[in-house]
């Protein structure tokens, strides 16, 4: 399946809010920008990445929202100790045996102290990474799906070309003779007609275009199958393109005539976007 390099993903769960950002690049490169006591979870979180991401640059971004944090109340044990000491000190110096309700002394400012569950993040963090990168993929196949189709019609503009140049090669070297034949009747001059024949072959073979639109067919048909592939095709198909470029040169280097010319400036105009577009492919 054709994979595109760029894509968006967001999730969250719980305390975590993840942005996930992938643009095109050689190699898996990726990212975090995430707060500093999470930093541990980083290696992990990678390995997320593992046989579902092979190429691109991902730029993975962090956000807690602290107002879903879990908490748990805990007791501040040595203000407790002291407070209590505090009293016992005031009940001996004014004889007052009194010494007041628990829930009073609850109130007493940092007696409670409220304390993050840091296992529960840990897990909202796990959580929403995995779910980020599983969107990550699903649009970076969406996004391949879309490209695909856009290479298919380019191939397609290809064999039409194709088509076209196989009939009229034929065309063109016939009236590349007729016209050596006039040139040689108009001149007057006695040529050996054995020589004349040679000659004609050679210039028929110059203009001959069959072998490189056959291997231009080869190419479109090497460059299907490596889109329905399911490993990373971006290489090879970006090689392709080069194959591509490389007979439609010969192809405008053999022209003679105005036509061939123009359909190998069009064929080169259509590999060209297609090199564009297979930038993007994993």
């Amino acid at each position: 399946m054709t994979r595109s390099m760029t894509a968006f993903a967001r999730a969250e769960h719980g305390a975590a809010v993840w942005e996930l950002r992938s643009v095109n690049h050689r190699y898996l490169d990726v990212s975090f920008r995430v707060p500093d006591n999470t930093r541990a979870l980083e290696p992990q979180l990678k390995a997320q990445f593992k046989d579902r991401v092979h190429r691109g640059k991902i730029e993975c971004s962090l956000r807690i929202n602290t107002g879903e944090l879990p908490v748990s109340l805990v007791l501040n044990e040595p203000l407790v100790k002291q407070l209590s000491e505090a009293l016992d000190q005031i009940q001996s110096m004014t004889g007052i045996e009194q010494r007041g309700d628990a829930i009073s002394l609850m109130r007493w400012p940092d007696i409670m102290l409220a304390e993050n569950t840091g296992d529960q993040l840990k897990d909202d963090i796990i959580s929403a990474f995995q779910s980020a990168v599983t969107a990550l993929v699903a649009m970076r196949e969406r996004e391949g799906e879309e490209l695909a189709k856009l290479i298919e019609a380019r191939l397609k503009d290809i064999e039409t070309t194709v088509d076209a140049l196989r009939v009229e090669t034929p065309l063109i070297i016939k009236a590349q003779h007729e016209k050596l034949h006039k040139k040689v009747s108009e001149l007057d001059l006695e040529v050996d007609p054995a020589r004349l024949e040679q000659e004609l072959v050679i210039l028929a073979q110059k203009l001959d275009v069959t072998e490189e639109l056959d291997r231009l067919l080869t190419h479109v048909t090497e460059v299907r199958r490596n889109l329905d592939a399911k490993e990373p095709v971006g290489r090879r198909l970006d090689f392709l393109m080069q194959e591509l470029n490389r007979e439609a040169n010969t192809l405008s280097s053999k022209a003679s005539a105005s036509k061939t010319t123009l359909k190998a400036v069009d064929l080169k105009v259509v590999i060209e976007q297609m090199r564009e577009q297979i930038q993007n492919i994993e």
